[in-house]
């Protein structure tokens, strides 16, 4: 079975294999380079998941990886967000909105936009000339708000403890034990302290930020097409923002009361002061928080049943 599945790999990827081949084994010891083999073909037949990892083709030591923020963490990659804008004279009366709007308390428009927060980290391995006898180290290159970026991690998978290495843990297990730190909120060397809201902003940042990275495109040229492919649904949903109704407006000439019971026409009152106009503008606002209101739990619940149907969709693919 190994054989086939190693047949597979080179008829697939012969060129990149082969001259990782020739390079590495002229770096590394002859052990380190059979182990780094196999556990190539081992996650090749067997991914980690939400993470997929390459070993450079001139360096056989040195492997990069790629996580995908798993389900229902911040990190998570395709999560809707929603921005909701107040208006100065609506923020008291809204109050109760702003747990859910970090850093949007007053603003000077109303606005209902429909954001994807993607999370992509890459980073890298390093391992020892002795592996598998010693741990290598882990780098996160992307900024991600859990860990600081290009600075060696203290895990107990890493070189900060051989004493707890176990030669018998391969690359898979490394990624394995990387990721379930990572969403977990336990302080370490090299570890920072965020909110999740930056966390959610980092995430979708993360999308432009690799690919600014030339090494990211060269190893991990389908994840490149799929960030670009969900820039493009993001810049196409950005440019049609949702238009929110404008109450109290009528057609010309005809007279409608409003909601403070005062005769309108097109909107104003005929013949109204200063104050009168202050008032039916305070009043225009209520009703555009009420009808962004609206719009806000329609596609939360949409949300909710699109996660549902993904989540169900993945426990039957799983079994």
């Amino acid at each position: 079975m190994v054989r086939e599945v190693w047949v597979e790999i080179l008829a697939t990827d012969a060129r990149r294999y082969s001259k990782m081949s020739n390079n590495s084994s002229k770096r590394a010891p002859t052990t380190a380079t059979q182990r780094l083999k196999q556990d190539y073909l081992r996650i090749k037949k067997d991914p980690v998941p939400y993470i997929c990892a390459e070993p450079l083709p001139s360096n056989i030591l040195e492997w990069h990886y790629v996580v995908r923020g798993p389900e229902m963490t911040p990190y998570e990659g395709g999560r809707p967000s929603l921005l909701l804008e107040l208006c100065p004279d609506q923020a008291e009366k809204c109050s109760g909105l702003l747990p859910l709007l970090p850093g949007k308390s007053a603003c000077l428009c109303l606005l209902l936009v429909f954001q994807f927060g993607c999370g992509y980290y890459h980073g890298k391995l390093i391992f020892p000339r002795e592996f598998p006898f010693k741990p290598p180290s882990i780098y996160m290159i992307t900024p991600n708000g859990r860990f600081k970026c290009n600075t060696r991690l203290c895990l107990s998978i890493t070189d900060f403890h051989p004493d707890t290495w176990n030669p018998a843990w391969s690359v898979s297990t490394i990624l394995t034990g990387l990721l379930s730190f990572m969403v977990e909120k336990g302080p370490t060397l090299g570890s920072i302290e965020t909110s999740d809201f930056m966390k959610r902003q980092l995430a979708a940042q993360s999308l432009v930020f690799n690919l600014k990275d030339k090494v990211f495109c060269e190893l991990f040229p389908e994840v490149v097409e799929e960030i670009k492919q969900k820039q493009k649904a993001q810049d196409e949903l950005s440019s049609r923002p949702q238009a929110l109704p404008l109450p109290d407006v009528v057609p010309d000439g005809e007279t409608h009361h409003g909601q403070n019971g005062l005769p309108l026409l097109n909107g104003h009152v005929p013949g109204a002061g200063p104050h009168l106009a202050g008032l039916q503008q305070a009043n225009r606002h209520h009703g555009l928080l009420g009808g962004a209101l609206a719009n806000l739990f329609v596609i939360v619940g949409f949300a909710a049943f699109a996660y549902t149907v993904k989540y169900v969709l993945r426990s039957i693919a799983q079994e």
